[in-house]
């Protein structure tokens, strides 16, 4: 029997053989389990060596001081934090003043929806609509900054269609007209090189388990300058210099520093397998007349494809693709039913983001894995054309 043939790293990466003994040896009475906090004895002090070392390998993915990373529970929380600890920040600072944050449509809920709750909270919010092509032109961020604008937030790659922002030229307009810039890399990073001085960010949000590290830990990148101020959202015992209260989870810390180490060594590797094998699938399957590509920006991320299928009954065709681990979205829309609110943003008819499913690749993905996808959605997608013929 065909196994399933996992296709949905974009959604979660198994941990690498490298992480999971790099964890293992923080688990048990024999290695580094002490409490990074307890600085009293040696089991504190071996822990804190290894979650020091481990800051040192994810800032050095991004081209940071490790003073600037900030561990949290994964990338959900980096972006609350991000945007609630700036305005509240803000407000602590200027009571009265007016607050507004620009973002976009199609940003991952994790910051639409933290947004949502700074909008009920007297907040202004301008949400700019995407491109056709998946990516937001940055003349309309721009256009939309007003002389209260605190902080733009907007995305690296988009989750569902791959689609690559020019960060670097938003940040440097923003940086000029004195506005903070947030950016949701829990996509990009560990696929494409995220470098947070050329990109001009103030605020990073990071994920391990999108990067072959484990799920429960991320880490959000504060640069150090005066005017990049948060306030903690998690209070109980001031770690993590104020930021970030709450016992330091020493064994998913090292799992993710390993998993940065290994995602610097392979990003040239990762990059071209990944590119390689997205060629060889989109080759199969878009001259098929029933087959469309969402997601066409400049830039792409290399793994991540999103198709929609014409004349589909698209419940019929994931059962019918079932050898395929595949997402008909993101996995934090898994439970809706509704179409993809990034498609329609897009522009895509109700019709066409009902039957677009996204396909994505990674690491330990096979030239013969694509191969199979590419067959299997040939042939149902034929076994749909002959029974509508009938």
């Amino acid at each position: 029997m065909q196994k399933t043939v996992y296709l949905d790293y974009a959604a979660t990466t198994p941990a690498a053989p490298e992480v999971i003994d790099a964890m293992q040896e923080c688990l048990g009475l024999e290695g580094r389990f002490g409490n990074p906090a307890s600085r009293s004895h040696v089991f504190g002090w071996q822990a804190e060596e290894r979650v020091e070392h481990a800051r040192q390998q994810v800032a050095q993915l991004i081209h940071a001081d490790p003073r600037e990373i900030v561990w949290t529970s994964g990338a959900t929380e980096a972006n609350n934090l991000a945007l609630k600890g700036l305005i509240e920040a803000r407000r602590a600072a200027s009571p009265d003043a007016p607050l507004h944050l620009i973002t976009s449509r199609i940003e991952h809920k994790a910051v639409l929806d933290t947004c949502g709750w700074l909008e009920q909270q007297g907040v202004e919010l301008s949400y700019i609509a995407p491109e056709r092509s998946g990516d937001v032109a940055i003349e309309r961020v721009l256009d939309a900054i007003r002389p209260h604008t605190c902080a733009v937030s907007l995305m690296h790659a988009n989750n569902e269609t791959g689609s690559v922002n020019d960060i670097a030229a938003l940040g440097e307009a923003c940086r000029a007209r004195g506005v903070l810039l947030h950016v949701d890399a829990a996509q990009s990073l560990a696929k494409i090189p995220v470098d947070v001085k050329v990109l001009n960010v103030d605020l990073l949000s990071m994920s391990a388990h999108k990067m072959y590290g484990p799920k429960g830990i991320g880490a959000l990148y504060v640069r150090r300058h005066p005017d990049v101020r948060i306030a903690a959202q998690m209070h109980g015992g001031g770690h993590e210099r104020g930021m970030r209260s709450g016992t330091l989870a020493t064994h998913q810390i090292v799992g993710f520093g390993r998993a940065a180490a290994l995602a610097e060594a392979y990003l040239d590797a990762d990059s071209a397998h990944l590119q390689a094998l997205r060629q060889h699938f989109l080759d199969a399957v878009l001259p098929l007349t029933q087959v469309s590509l969402n997601g066409t920006a400049p830039v792409q991320l290399p793994g991540t494809v999103n198709l929609s299928f014409d004349g589909i009954d698209s419940e019929m065709f994931a059962i019918q693709l079932r050898e395929l681990a595949i997402s008909s979205g993101s996995a934090c829309m898994s439970a809706s039913m509704a179409p993809s609110y990034v498609l329609q943003a897009m522009g895509l008819s109700d019709e066409e983001a009902h039957n677009a499913f996204r396909f994505s690749f990674g690491r330990y993905t096979r030239e013969q894995d694509i191969q199979f996808a590419a067959q299997r959605v040939r042939q149902v997608l034929a076994a749909a054309t002959a029974a509508q013929a009938m």
